[in-house]
């Protein structure tokens, strides 16, 4: 989760937030160099005492910058792409997970198993125990086995809402009558927090997401029990 006076992402939970992370770097170098020859190029026409006024064009600089961007873009563009078709990519779930939105709630529905749903409420301040976190715990958790693919599907029953959890590198649009799909493996056990990301009405920052990773033997003893509830 989130630390006081963070500046840069969560730790990755998850091979794709690795991969977000690793592109937010390559990205950075490549502004971080653009920014230096752009000053650098400020500074010595500033300091430059001779000018020539004769010169209306010069093929040479037409020619640098325009290949020059060109393949700055094509650095970003192609890892980018990559990225994105790893996101929208689906391959043997081992589990699916039906996440609905509700004002201003999460109800989640396990579709291999019946009867396995349950309602995710926040738990209020004055109910909190030691070592829980103000606004980010909820009374049930969505419970997920590590190392398994997991494809989660997510809607909406009455305005926009966002299920999204950063260290997982998952984001994605609640719309009523709309099923959207997203994806992610867990990499270890842990507890991971996320919230609403869509502003969704008066109590849009009191729905929070919790996500429960642990091993696959202790995932179905939980089911387990959730199933005799």
């Amino acid at each position: 989760m989130a630390h006081p006076t963070q500046l840069g992402f969560q730790d990755a939970a998850s091979p794709l937030m690795e991969e977000l992370l690793h592109f937010h770097d390559h990205a950075l170098m490549i502004v971080f160099l653009i920014s230096t020859l752009v000053l650098y190029i400020i500074a010595a026409m500033v300091a430059a005492k001779l000018t020539d006024k004769l010169i209306l064009d010069s093929q040479e600089v037409e020619l640098i910058w325009t290949m020059l961007p060109a393949a700055v873009l094509t650095l970003i563009a192609v890892p980018s792409l990559r990225i994105l078709y790893l996101m929208d990519e689906i391959n043997d779930p081992y589990l699916t997970i039906k996440a609905m939105g509700h004002q201003w709630y999460w109800s989640y529905e396990y579709t291999d198993y019946e009867d396995l749903t349950f309602d995710a409420y926040m738990i209020q301040t004055d109910d909190l125990t030691p070592g829980q976190f103000r606004l980010l715990e909820a009374d049930h958790r969505m419970v997920v086995p590590v190392d398994s693919p997991v494809r989660l599907l997510i809607s909406s029953e009455d305005v926009l809402h966002s299920w999204a959890v950063p260290t997982l590198g998952v984001k994605v649009d609640a719309v009523p009558g709309r099923l959207n799909q997203a994806t992610f493996m867990i990499s270890h056990p842990g507890v991971f927090y996320g919230q609403c990301s869509e502003i969704c009405g008066a109590n849009h920052s009191f729905m929070p997401i919790v996500v429960e990773a642990v091993p696959l033997e202790h995932f179905e003893n939980w089911v387990s029990l959730m199933m005799e509830e």
